[in-house]
């Protein structure tokens, strides 16, 4: 009988893309040539600094693959030995050959977004992630990933934890066949220092979880009331749109926005002076009339001595007005529960 189970999986923390592209010299060739760009449609949420991912195993006999968690995409794919890229020539790739429990599909998948591509066919195979054993989970193996954003990610592939209504080629989200299959007790997902699959820690944060409904069920989006500093609305006034991402490092939102709250913090060509810092106020996002503060500590940079603020400049037009994409920066501040059973998610400060 298959036992409901809550898995923790820990967040290794290695070097993220921004620290490989510096080591090589090629940083700031490739922001020129790749500013962030979050209109696709499947994967908006890769920046430029990505850092966590996790090791999962794919097969019987199992083959191991570090994977972005990521909430603003749905698909679970990793490289594959049909991929002669180089972006698949220097990570883990799966071969079906070593694989008994591997079930080939005549689908192809493709997922495109800012930095770059990957094109390659659907199968079927038995997917661990910690100690929950995923039996029959659709997931795509690349056969091209382009460019030179997966080249020098630290990951493998990307498991996507957004909503099966983007998952490119319909297939079915890992985190969707784990509820479906009774593999968790909950309906839901948290992330603090470490994800868990179907529990909440209440060790982690402090304080009571405040819940927030979603404004839609696609991404993990929510309505957000407004942008303050020292009680001042600095952006989203009247109300946005905000996008909880695991897969974003920044803080990114419209550009009039971000250059307002640069302006207020003294920011100059992308730098803040040492001096500066000590008097930064917090800027405060106010969701569902809930304030959560988010200190200078967390919105700057430090780049081995200079200070930079984490903050990227999107537009991209949507229906209900701005969106802002609320990652790392944001969510090393609070433990998030990310709920599916009630479409919600709920934010308390990290303890």
């Amino acid at each position: 009988s298959i036992h409901p189970i809550i898995q923790i999986i820990n967040e290794d923390k290695g070097k993220s893309l921004r620290q490989n592209l510096k080591e090589h010299g090629l940083l700031e060739d490739f922001l020129k040539k790749h500013p962030y760009n979050l209109a696709s449609k499947y994967f908006p949420s890769l920046a430029n600094e990505i850092e966590y991912y996790r090791t999962i195993s794919i097969s019987t006999p199992a083959q191991d693959f570090s994977v972005l968690f990521n909430t603003g995409s749905s698909n679970l794919w990793v490289p594959s030995m049909y991929c002669s890229s180089p972006a698949c020539t220097n990570h883990n790739r799966f071969n079906p050959s070593d694989s008994s429990t591997y079930e080939a599909t005549s689908e192809n998948v493709s997922i495109q977004y800012g930095t770059g591509s990957m094109t390659g066919i659907l199968s079927y195979n038995t997917v661990q992630v910690g100690g929950i054993v995923d039996t029959i989970q659709i997931f795509g193996l690349s056969e091209t990933e382009p460019g030179s954003f997966l080249y020098y990610s630290p990951f493998d592939g990307i498991l996507g934890l957004a909503f099966p209504s983007i998952s490119s080629s319909g297939a079915t989200p890992v985190f969707d066949n784990m509820m479906n299959e009774g593999l968790v007790s909950q309906d839901l997902f948290s992330s603090g220092s470490f994800v868990m699959f179907g529990g909440i820690d209440s060790s982690y944060y402090s304080g009571s979880l405040n819940w927030i409904p979603l404004s839609a069920e696609t991404y993990w989006e929510i309505t957000m009331d407004s942008v303050t500093m020292n009680g001042e609305t600095i952006a989203c006034s009247g109300g946005c749109q905000a996008i909880i991402d695991t897969g974003t490092s920044l803080l990114a939102g419209p550009s009039t926005g971000i250059s307002n709250i640069e302006f207020y913090i003294g920011a100059s060509d992308g730098t803040i002076s040492c001096s500066a810092m000590s008097s930064l106020p917090n800027i405060v996002f106010t969701i569902n009339g809930i304030k959560f503060p988010v200190p200078p500590s967390a919105y700057i940079i430090d780049n081995s001595g200079s200070f930079s603020p984490g903050f990227e400049g999107i537009d991209i037009p949507i229906s209900s007005g701005e969106l802002w994409i609320l990652g790392d920066v944001f969510i090393r501040q609070y433990y998030v529960v990310f709920d599916r059973a009630n479409n919600q998610v709920d934010l308390a400060p990290v303890a």
